[in-house]
């Protein structure tokens, strides 16, 4: 992985060799990805694309909707607008294949002709989802039971059992003939799969239960691992043949191990999927990259991308409808997860909440995705909705076709993007710090059922994604770049810091990855309720936090809630929020800072020395109070720089020199810079103060 900022105040005759070197540069950061990346093995990524120096503004395009004429005037003005790429294919199964077997492309191949005529190229979405009506008509697996029993039909849009095999042939059909026929069009830059896999529903036919059997084969072999995993000693639920096995439910009640297991038989079946299309890009389109919209949080059904990720997907990309900065920063992130190659957000929001919009809130939305390395904004959606499950939903046209403020300020995004990448975008992002995220703990932390609200909802206190976002806030807001990973799926020698924020599982291999971060000469910040269950998602009948009490060097005990807790970090009193605490017991940890407020003064920071590095527990659930000084007590023995500083709401970082500000509040800011400097979006000069007006960016360069 390599990060590389050339200069570029050199002479424009410069220009040409400065590009030829940040697409050698990009070259040899997808070579590095593709070595030990399944999904890019065999592809022939083009040097000079998907590449350094290259921006892409769009939209998402349903030419189902459109007639013949209506194209050519929504070519005319993408062109128009500056848009370099469309997304289209995506939920249209039947617009291809109206009946089994009986393709039809003449539109499309024509609807392909017009975009690259007009010099726009096209991310092809296989659309493996929804599932036309013929096909669940003719095969009734496809179809959804629900867990009392009752066979669904496909009310929405994805309620198809994307386990059946009929399902699976013929979606991978319709990705190899599609892919056949559109790998030499001039037009195709990208495929993409099954739109927002992972926002599907469970299913619990009989089908479905024997095969979740067969998978509880191959992962346990015998009955008797099953009942130890399941913990079935317990309530006279002691499994004696295969066949006894029932499909848990997902919305409870259960016991948790077997939900778990659920939850990981259903990821694992979307993950198939996944790799069934790449196998057929791979095949026909080994030149165009998979970039796919993918929704691998979806609480609905999910599936566990951060340990697979390179087994179908060469970019990170998502539908990115932010709310607030922190947490959407974080979501971003975890789907660039360990790559080199930046984000793609193949939806992206046209609007405000409801996407009806504020105006210069997606100019603002667009230049933020800048900060954390994305490479390319798609408006959701061009025309607006007439019909269907997204009916009155406003697009870049309104509903009469005629042209909304939302086009233009795409354009204005489209001409700021221009501007942006010939001056070091996207960005080129090399981490040092990374924060620990999995499938597994997440549904370990969310059981369902009467029982979790009385065990361990309670113990819990605080959600994990809180724990997580909390202790992402402060570094975000220093302006420092992270990542977002799975620990036993990454190479940690990248990364100085690793933050594990509430990770109640932790499994063997996550639990040998940090022991050998912190050998190696890692520090690892470890926050209250981490390691409490295994990978089965039982407690460990050890002293907690499970397999690491070594490493950290104490031992936790209870949880209690001591109200307002007070605790001293490096000469600063700090006030939390959130009260609850475990109590630590150092053997050969040394007592960092204490609680001020609670009888007896407990630790409310060790660090331990293990190995070359060392091991920080913080007593307390992830809290910015509390994580933002201890972060800055780290930063300069682990030479990590904080970027460019700002006030509350305003995201900076800085790019060959120049610095992007990006105001992601309502409010004006005012921002202190050094000296004179000139804005290259706005054109305004600015001297020791830079002003940004509500949702306002700009580019300072001296």
């Amino acid at each position: 992985m390599m990060n590389h900022h050339l200069a570029v105040d050199a002479p424009a005759r410069h220009a040409g060799t400065k590009l030829k070197k940040l697409a050698l540069a990009w070259t040899l950061a997808l070579t590095a990805l593709g070595s030990g990346h399944a999904g890019a093995q065999g592809a022939e990524i083009r040097p000079d694309w998907p590449g350094a120096g290259q921006l892409f503004v769009g939209t998402n395009y349903q030419p189902v909707d459109r007639s013949r004429e209506q194209v050519v005037q929504d070519i005319a003005l993408m062109k128009q607008s500056g848009f370099k790429i469309v997304r289209m294919g995506d939920l249209s199964w039947d617009y291809f294949e109206p009946s089994e077997g009986k393709f039809e492309f003449a539109t499309f191949d024509w609807i392909m002709d017009q975009m690259h005529a007009a010099g726009i190229k096209v991310i092809l979405d296989i659309p493996g989802q929804p599932a036309p009506l013929w096909l669940h008509h003719r095969y009734p697996g496809a179809n959804l039971v629900s867990q009392q029993g009752t066979r669904l039909d496909p009310a929405e849009r994805y309620m198809d059992n994307n386990s059946d095999p009929d399902y699976r042939r013929l979606v991978k059909r319709l990705a190899d003939t599609l892919t056949k026929r559109y790998a030499k069009h001039p037009a195709l830059q990208v495929i993409g799969y099954n739109n927002e896999i992972g926002n599907g529903y469970l299913s619990y036919s009989e089908a479905d239960r024997k095969r979740f059997i067969v998978w509880l084969q191959k992962k346990y072999g015998t009955i008797a691992a099953l009942n130890k995993a399941w913990a079935t000693q317990r309530w006279s639920r002691k499994i004696n043949v295969w066949d006894e096995v029932r499909l848990p439910y997902a919305e409870g009640p259960g016991p948790f191990e077997r939900q778990l297991d659920l939850r990981r038989y259903w990821s694992d079946v979307n993950i198939a999927n996944l790799k069934d299309l790449d196998a057929i890009r791979r095949k026909n389109t080994p030149d165009k990259p998979a970039i796919s919209n993918l929704w691998d949080s979806a609480g609905r059904k999910g599936f566990d991308y951060l340990s697979t990720y390179r087994e179908y997907a060469n970019y990170g990309a998502m539908g990115f409808y932010p709310g607030a900065p922190v947490s959407s920063g974080y979501e971003a992130l975890m789907m660039k997860a360990g790559m080199s190659t930046p984000i793609w957000f193949n939806e992206f929001t046209a609007g405000g909440p409801g996407y009806y919009g504020t105006k210069g809130r997606s100019r603002m939305w667009a230049h933020f995705g800048l900060l954390l390395g994305s490479q390319a904004v798609l408006a959701w959606t061009y025309n607006s909705h007439l019909g269907g499950e997204e009916q009155a939903l406003f697009g870049l046209l309104d509903h009469d076709d005629r042209p909304s403020w939302k086009l233009g300020e795409f354009a204005t995004i489209a001409a700021d993007f221009a501007k942006l990448e010939k001056l070091g975008f996207p960005r080129m992002t090399q981490p040092k710090v990374a924060f620990a995220y999995s499938f597994d703990n997440m549904q370990a932390t969310n059981p369902v059922g009467p029982q979790a609200t009385n065990t361990v909802r309670q113990y819990l206190a605080t959600p994990y994604l809180v724990q997580a976002h909390n202790a992402f806030e402060p570094l975000f807001k220093d302006n420092i770049d992270a990542a977002v990973i799975n620990i036993a799926h990454e190479d940690l020698s990248r990364y100085k810091l690793l933050v594990v924020p509430g990770m109640y599982l932790i499994d063997k291999a996550g639990t040998e990855a940090i022991r050998k971060f912190v050998a190696d000469g890692g520090t690892v910040i470890m926050t209250a309720v981490s390691a409490k269950v295994d990978g089965h998602n039982q407690w460990h009948a050890t002293p907690l936090p499970g397999g690491l009490t070594d490493v950290f060097g104490l031992r936790t005990n209870e949880f209690y809630n001591g109200g307002t807790l007070v605790t001293k970090i490096g000469g600063e009193e700090v006030k939390g929020s959130n009260g609850h605490y475990e109590v630590l017991e150092p053997s050969t940890a040394e007592t960092l800072a204490r609680f001020s407020n609670v009888d007896g003064a407990p630790p409310s920071i060790t660090v331990n020395n293990y190995g070359k590095g060392r091991a920080i527990y913080v007593a307390t659930p992830a809290q910015p109070e509390i994580m933002r000084p201890l972060y800055r007590q780290l930063y300069a023995s682990l030479g990590i720089s904080p970027g460019p500083k700002t006030p509350d709401g305003v995201y900076a970082r800085a790019v060959e020199g120049r610095v992007l500000y990006v105001n992601t509040t309502g409010e004006p800011k005012d921002v202190a810079i050094d000296g004179a400097m000139t804005g290259v979006l706005s054109g305004k000069q600015y001297s020791g103060t830079l002003r940004l007006e509500p949702l306002g960016v700009d580019l300072l360069a001296k």
